[in-house]
């Protein structure tokens, strides 16, 4: 997204605000680090006095890997002197995915993408495999969202929930929603994920749940009414199918009303609609056909990050290859090149600034993450973190996000047992 468009953007979106991967390859490994480097790292950024390894081969893990990124990303980290190895999502897919193969394998040099969620578990020590080395990088200060020598934000990302206007849709009127879970009752078709796994489904969930929160429920900290509203949202949305992960294209084609989308590559996804429909949603800067509702809980964030694992075996030298490379990829130059290249919206002010006269709309959303929960000392995006394995083990116990639009029974939400049902199944 260019400069010059983001304040024409920002005006455009706000009228409809009033409150918010696939190559078939496997592990893509870098080709010969190119020698004219546009985007070569400053030699003397995150050095520690040690001389780098630049022959070391940096292993990545991370759930931001479709095809077409990795490819990008890694023809680009050659030309600026780095060599690195790094799966698509045809081999890892998800956050949960991408962080219990580090864990699983040992040889993660470095992580980045995942959620507060996932970074929280890290920073605790719930993967005894990976542990993080203390680092702090030149741009520390140029980020809000960090866990302080360990872990420094590169992306900010929001869900939002999008409708058609037009007669595919709901013909010029406007939605207007207290909470995101009363899509169930809007009279429209909307449209639900159909599997428990990965990072947008769960931050859809996220937002879903938000209005039950009730820390005395042994139902993973929700009240049972709202285990009740996710099951009729799944019972009685439409599934994308096995062909669609996310929820941009069933809107796209007018299969639904409503949908759910993640916030970065929604306008790359509207430019190129008319290439997935004969009904295609229009005006990426200008709404044509389509709008976000208006929610007054506002919408869920999260934060990616970028972390060095602490990695056993690994040399001095090597480590301090590591070190520059983290140092230049969560860099200005860089985190303003993946924003313009993926329209994503960075941490880092300075990349921020690069790209954007001023915040994107949609980024100026409410921000219900952040917000105390009652009766606890946690805000909501720590209260997910606390209860993200019991609601995990409660969707996949009791059978949510089938593949198909054929509901199965309802549970018996009177008589369930909810110490057993948060409690992984076997």
């Amino acid at each position: 997204m260019k400069k010059l468009l983001c304040l024409i953007l920002a005006l455009c979106v706000v009228f409809s605000l009033a409150a918010c991967s696939e190559n078939g390859g496997k592990e893509t490994e870098a080709p010969k680090p190119s020698q004219n480097n546009t985007e070569a790292p400053n030699p003397t950024q995150g050095n520690t006095g040690v001389e780098a390894d630049e022959n070391y081969t940096i292993r990545i893990y991370s759930n931001s890997n479709s095809a077409d990124r990795v490819e990008w990303f890694v023809k680009k980290a050659a030309d600026a002197g780095f060599k690195v190895s790094i799966d698509d999502n045809s081999v890892i897919s998800g956050d949960s995915a991408a962080v219990q193969a580090a864990n699983e394998k040992k040889d993660a040099d470095v992580i980045f993408g995942l959620n507060e969620t996932r970074w929280g578990q890290i920073i605790n020590g719930q993967y005894e495999n990976l542990k993080l080395l203390d680092w702090t990088p030149t741009w520390a200060d140029k980020v809000d969202y960090k866990y302080d020598g360990k872990a420094y934000g590169l992306v900010v990302q929001n869900v939002l929930m999008l409708y058609r206007t037009d007669e595919l849709g709901t013909n010029g009127q406007s939605l207007h929603f207290a909470h995101w879970a009363d899509v169930v009752n809007s009279g429209y078709k909307w449209y639900r994920q159909n599997k428990v796994g990965g990072t947008t489904n769960a931050n859809i969930n996220s937002a879903m749940l938000y209005a039950f929160v009730d820390p005395s429920s042994p139902a993973g900290g929700i009240s049972i009414d709202g285990w009740k509203t996710l099951w009729k949202f799944c019972a009685q949305g439409v599934s994308g199918g096995d062909d669609f992960k996310y929820g941009f294209d069933p809107l796209n084609r007018g299969d639904v009303a409503i949908s759910e989308y993640y916030s970065s590559a929604l306008y790359g996804q509207i430019d190129a609609a008319a290439n997935g429909s004969d009904k295609p949603l229009k005006g990426g800067l200008e709404p044509e056909n389509w709008a976000l509702v208006e929610i007054d809980d506002g919408t869920y964030y999260i934060n990616e990050y970028v972390g060095i694992v602490d990695k056993a075996g690994r040399t001095d030298a090597q480590t301090e290859q590591v070190r520059r490379f983290a140092e230049w990829f969560g860099g200005a130059d860089f985190q303003a090149a993946w924003a313009e290249e993926w329209d994503t919206y960075p941490c880092n002010k300075d990349a921020a600034a690069k790209i954007y006269e001023k915040t994107p709309a949609i980024y100026t959303i409410k921000n219900f993450a952040t917000s105390k929960v009652d009766g606890t000392d946690m805000n909501y995006a720590e209260y997910v973190a606390a209860h993200s394995a019991e609601w995990t083990n409660i969707l996949t116990n009791l059978g949510f996000y089938w593949a198909d639009d054929n509901a199965p029974a309802e549970p018996d939400w009177e008589n369930l047992d909810w110490a057993t049902l948060t409690q992984k199944a076997e």
